[in-house]
């Protein structure tokens, strides 16, 4: 059964357990919800420096929805495989991380906190080691199947902003509003490229460059929940956008759809 919610001194509401997976609900205001969006689920996909992280953060936040970054999650099962001297092609020791790994979300201001067995991970999990790993670990089966299980479980009662890769295919296939983000190659990689500038890390564009391609190829190719937009979503083109630009698109996008009959 759900504990009870509870805020913490830190201005955290907290409780909303699900076996091992915890999550917490942001207490942003909520100016722009609509009583038509409550118990709703928007997911949102698209390939690496799109902004869907950003983008779907933000506008959990305005809605005052839950966020549920799905690549944190797989992300967090890369790092412990990687910390643990698991090779990403054991199928059966990455379903066994999948399995037993404690992931949780805290909502700490206007950060979105990944913790991995109560230990905040979040800059960790952005690593480039990290990146490298976390296509082949989340095109194994057995570990989509666990953290699909667990997202779903996440969203069972709606109000929840969801993005991923598969989150409009795979995990919420009946999403009341589905949403596909993309950019160009070469502004999805000068995006990686600040964020690996800001965090210290020397890179290129080339560099980036081919990483993207090689991840676009693998993430659309692969066996299990490629990549995909699904002829129900609505797609954005974030090329010439900026993330408020492309949070204010995205909100009168849902506007329209939960208003037309």
């Amino acid at each position: 059964m759900m504990e009870p919610e509870k805020i913490d001194s830190a201005g955290t509401k907290r409780g909303c357990f699900f076996g091992d997976f915890v999550y917490h609900r942001t207490l942003m205001p909520k100016p722009y919800k609509l009583s038509a969006l409550e118990g709703k689920v928007i997911a949102i996909d698209g390939p690496a420096g799109s902004g869907k992280s950003t983008t779907a953060r933000l506008l959990a936040a305005k809605l005052g929805f839950t966020y549920l970054d799905t690549g944190a999650m797989y992300r967090s099962v890369a790092l412990f495989a990687l910390r643990h001297d698991v090779s990403v092609d054991d199928a059966r020791a990455l379903e066994a991380i999948a399995l037993k790994v404690d992931i949780g979300f805290r909502m700490v201001g206007d950060a979105n906190r990944v913790f991995l067995n109560e230990e905040d991970v979040t800059e960790a999990i952005r690593s480039p080691e990290v990146t490298k790993a976390v296509s082949p670990v989340s095109a194994q089966a057995g570990v989509r199947k666990a953290m699909v299980y667990r997202q779903r479980q996440m969203a069972r009662k709606g109000n929840v902003v969801a993005e991923g890769r598969d989150t409009t295919s795979v995990v919420f296939p009946e999403a009341d509003i589905k949403i596909y983000l993309d950019a160009s190659l070469e502004t999805r990689a000068r995006r990686r490229l600040i964020e690996y500038s800001r965090k210290g890390v020397q890179t290129t564009l080339e560099e980036q460059l081919a990483e993207l391609t090689t991840r676009d190829k693998y993430d659309s190719n692969r066996s299990n929940s490629p990549l995909t937009r699904t002829r129900d979503s609505m797609l954005l083109d974030t090329t010439d956008l900026t993330i408020d630009e492309q949070v204010d698109r995205i909100l009168k996008l849902v506007k329209a759809r939960v208003s037309s009959p």
